[in-house]
C-alpha cells in the first residue's frame, strides 16, 4: 500500500497518469483489511494532489492574465512603482489585483480543493488470509467455549482435545 501510495504521489508530481494510480490504491484498499493511509503522516485527508491542484490553478490565473485588461494593469503598475521600488516586482501585485478589480475585471475562479483530495477506508473483512484467519479464529473460540460450558454444566465428560 505504501508503494502504491508513493506511486499517486510521484505520479502528481511528474503530471503523469494520476487517475491510473488513484485507481490501483482505490482497489487495493478496498480490497484488503486493515490498510491505512494515514501511516506515517498526520495530514488528513491522507492524499492531496498538491502539484495537480497547483497547475490547474496557474492554468485558470493564465488565462485570466492573457487578457487587455491585465496587460493594461501590468504597464500602469509598472508606472506607479518602478523597478527601483519593488526588486522583484512583489510590491505590484497588490497595485495589479486592485487595477483588475476596480476597471471591472474577474479573480481567477476559485478551484475546489477538496476535489484534489482523497482518503480509502479499507473494509472490517476481506477474504484474503487476514480474513479467513479472523473468521477461523472466532469459530475456535466459540467451539471452545462451548466445550468448557457443556462440560461445566453437564456430568458428560468430553474428550479433551
Amino acid at each position: 500500500m505504501v508503494k502504491l501510495r508513493d506511486d499517486v504521489y510521484q505520479a502528481d508530481k511528474d503530471n503523469g497518469d494520476v487517475e491510473t494510480a488513484l485507481n490501483k490504491l482505490r482497489t487495493y484498499v478496498y480490497g484488503h483489511m486493515n490498510t491505512n493511509l494515514s501511516a506515517g503522516n498526520n495530514i488528513k485527508p491522507p492524499i492531496q494532489l498538491q502539484y495537480t491542484y497547483e497547475r490547474l490553478q496557474e492554468q485558470a490565473q493564465a488565462q485570466i492574465s492573457e487578457s487587455d485588461l491585465y496587460i493594461q494593469a501590468k504597464n500602469y503598475c509598472e508606472q506607479q512603482i518602478p523597478a527601483s521600488v519593488s526588486i522583484s516586482g512583489r510590491g505590484r501585485i497588490d497595485c495589479v489585483q486592485n487595477y483588475v478589480l476596480s476597471h471591472g475585471g474577474k479573480k481567477a475562479p476559485a478551484i475546489p480543493v477538496g476535489l484534489y483530495e482523497f482518503d480509502f477506508v479499507s473494509p472490517s473483512w476481506s477474504p484474503d488470509l487476514a480474513g479467513w484467519s479472523l473468521v477461523a479464529t472466532i469459530f475456535f473460540a466459540i467451539a471452545a467455549a462451548a466445550t468448557f460450558l457443556l462440560s461445566k454444566f453437564t456430568r458428560i465428560n468430553l474428550p479433551q482435545l
